[in-house]
């Protein structure tokens, strides 16, 4: 294993400290745990909160989309691993500004069950909260269980949407339902090239030949759905593009599109595959609005790249182009 670190141990509690002591315009961590980052500003009462919590790992996901127009709090655990489910209570009470909290993160056992037992723990504070589960990867589960699938890239697009209703002062019912409906129009789909290093394990997360890539892999290293040699960058976006349009027709549809790094893939390959994403796009008569080309969710340093389309209303459209600002992305 060869990477920059001290004891591993210590690795995500250094990161936060350093991550805090770079950007206090945007980050202040919160609680006891020293695991919960929230807004460098104070809670704006009556403003509808929104956190969410998940392994490490994934930056900017999760703490880094953390700002005004984005997230209120996140609650964050050891590299792939959930948060507790006291941490993302204190999450939660770090984003409470009396109008109550929407739950946004992504469909994994450990995440679901936490979250679940925080909405308890704070019930008692008369803090109101809702929940929107992120399920966009289409390869981990075929349409008809679409409920199984994993959250990945497209918490990008709920944090943003969800972010902007909450800033413009809607209500947690319709700040609920719009980060839904962002859910909903999301579809993603990832290639591996190479495995990661989780950095307490010591090792890869998996084994793969340097001639090889993996479709569908998750970002945690979960199976794909097929492992061969490594095909040119066309041939990638290709079959990529068609297990997209496969799930989400979108011919004639306003929709972003994401393509992002994993971790390692430098941003001139993913523009070498925005080529082709733009070019499958045109060809349906889909319009693109603000694509998006870079490091948005990542996998430590797996090399591999994601694909995430939304497809846009007029509703979902504003609220994707409405300002925002945190340490990694700005949007007006």
């Amino acid at each position: 294993m060869k990477k920059i670190l001290n004891n591993p141990v210590d690795y995500v509690d250094e990161m936060l400290a350093g991550l805090t002591a770079a950007h206090p315009g945007f980050y202040r961590l919160h609680g006891e745990s020293g695991r919960v980052v929230a807004r460098a500003g104070a809670v704006r009462p009556g403003k509808v909160g929104i956190v969410t919590g998940g392994g490490s790992g994934h930056l900017p996901v999760f703490t880094g989309y953390v700002g005004p127009g984005l997230l209120d709090a996140c609650a964050i655990g050891d590299v792939f691993a959930s948060p507790s489910a006291e941490q993302m209570a204190d999450a939660i009470r770090a984003a409470n500004g009396g109008a109550g909290v929407l739950r946004l993160y992504g469909n994994y056992g450990g995440d679901l069950m936490n979250f679940d037992m925080a909405g308890d723990l704070v019930s008692f504070e008369d803090i109101d909260c809702t929940t929107v589960v992120l399920a966009d990867d289409i390869a981990s589960a075929p349409p008809e269980e679409a409920a199984k699938r994993r959250g990945v890239a497209g918490m990008v697009y709920a944090f943003k949407i969800a972010g902007a209703a909450a800033e413009a002062g809607q209500d947690l019912a319709a700040v609920t339902a719009v980060a839904q409906k962002a859910a909903d129009a999301c579809r993603s789909v990832g290639a591996a090239l190479s495995s990661c290093t989780v950095p307490q394990a010591g090792r890869p997360t998996f084994d793969i030949a340097e001639d090889e890539m993996e479709m569908g892999m998750g970002i945690h290293g979960e199976p794909g759905v097929w492992r061969d040699k490594l095909r040119p960058a066309d041939a990638i976006a290709h079959e990529m593009m068609d297990r997209l349009f496969a799930d989400m027709p979108v011919e004639g549809a306003r929709v972003s599109v994401l393509v992002n790094s994993l971790g390692a893939t430098p941003p001139e390959e993913l523009y070498i595959l925005y080529r082709v994403v733009k070019a499958r796009l045109d060809a349906v008569g889909a319009t693109v609005v603000m694509p998006l080309v870079g490091r948005y969710a990542t996998s430590m340093e797996m090399a591999g790249v994601s694909f995430t389309l939304i497809r846009l209303d007029d509703a979902l459209e504003a609220l994707l182009t409405a300002p925002c600002d945190c340490a990694f992305w700005r949007v007006g």
